[in-house]
């Protein structure tokens, strides 16, 4: 295999009209950010549709429903858990960046053993192909030896937190960034997810995001055959790698013009569900019973409790006064009794 940085010239008209469009729009996201009050809200709610999206193309497929009540009983289904677990570590692998200020190899194991904590670490065995699922034709094979996939990943973490290794914009550095780390398949399995957790980090520490708020998943589950061709054309031949990059690029941008339009959507949504529910519960309103309401897809007594610092039997009437009204959805799962958010389920579906 080659290690980066890859001799191919990327100065290329169409390169660079698709990353001009991909900067503005990140640079409009990046604005829309900074305008919301409280961008956890938001980053809750992308992050998980970011998991869901991430797993599918894994063919791991759950539903909002299930991955929220993952959340809130925990074990409901396997496809959910493992839902969860992806954005478990996709915070996980967040903080970590934050504190450390790079991405190194032993960070991209951690929050694989997050991931996929069944499939082990770095390969030591050799025999690892990638087939093609339908025919079973070898599509890749990956470096073999545990020797040379740590000397391939040293090289690839020099990259990535050495700007002098190439000198180039930081979204086509991520797009080669993550060719590079699902050809070298560090790992038995779970190596798309950590990849696509790897993109997401990478924008954030190169300071082309303030917040994990984009994710390619979505694009990546849309053109799926797309994306797996263009990986193919590459390992046969270099110049592939040209396409390849343009239509990441274009992903940023369709996906920043997504998450834009979901922030608008979403902030909709909390301002009609503030004037209504202080319209129709104006003793139990306040602002931090929407900011709460709208974190989280559902909730129970003991969190709606603990999050506004009520009693039990205040939190059981405030959460009857909101499900009688149709601010709340109450549903019996098992001994638990749940309220789902109706306005964020609804919002949620459009995903």
């Amino acid at each position: 295999m080659t290690k980066l940085p890859f001799q191919v010239d990327l100065d290329q008209i169409d390169i660079l009209k698709a990353l001009n469009i991909a900067n503005n729009r990140i640079g409009e996201l990046n604005g829309v950010l900074r305008l919301l009050p409280n961008p956890q809200i938001i980053l809750n709610a992308i992050t998980l549709g970011e998991a869901k999206e991430s797993s599918e193309i894994e063919n791991i497929v759950t539903t909002f429903d299930e991955i929220f009540r993952e959340i809130t009983l925990i074990e409901v289904t396997t496809s959910a858990k493992e839902v969860v677990n992806y954005r478990t570590a996709m915070l996980h692998g967040l903080k970590l960046v934050k504190d450390n200020g790079f991405i190194s190899t032993n960070i991209l194991a951690e929050i694989h053993r997050i991931v996929d904590s069944k499939s082990g670490d770095i390969r030591k065995i050799p025999g690892t192909v990638i087939l093609n699922t339908k025919t079973k034709a070898v599509l890749h094979t990956p470096p073999q030896s545990e020797e040379e996939i740590r000397d391939l990943l040293a090289n690839l973490e020099n990259y990535i937190n050495n700007p002098e290794m190439e000198n180039t914009d930081s979204l086509i550095k991520m797009a080669l960034i993550h060719y590079q780390f699902e050809s070298i398949h560090p790992f038995h399995d779970g190596n798309g997810r950590t990849g696509r957790i790897l993109n997401i980090l990478y924008l954030v520490q190169s300071k082309k995001l303030s917040l994990p708020i984009l994710y390619l998943s979505k694009y990546i589950n849309q053109t799926k055959a797309e994306y797996y061709s263009h990986l193919q054309t590459m390992r046969m031949n270099p110049t592939g790698i040209q396409q390849y990059v343009i239509y990441m690029l274009n992903g940023v941008s369709a996906m920043c013009d997504f998450t834009i339009g979901f922030i608008e959507k979403m902030t909709k949504q909390m301002e009609l569900a503030e004037k209504q529910i202080r319209t129709k519960c104006p003793k139990i309103y306040s602002h931090d019973l929407i900011l709460y309401l709208f974190r989280d897809f559902y909730t129970k007594n003991e969190f709606f409790r603990g999050a506004l610092g009520i009693s039990r039997n205040t939190a059981s009437a405030h959460l009857k006064e909101l499900e009688k009204n149709g601010f709340l959805i109450e549903e019996k799962v098992g001994k638990e009794t749940l309220y789902k958010n109706a306005f964020l389920y609804e919002l949620m579906q459009e995903w």
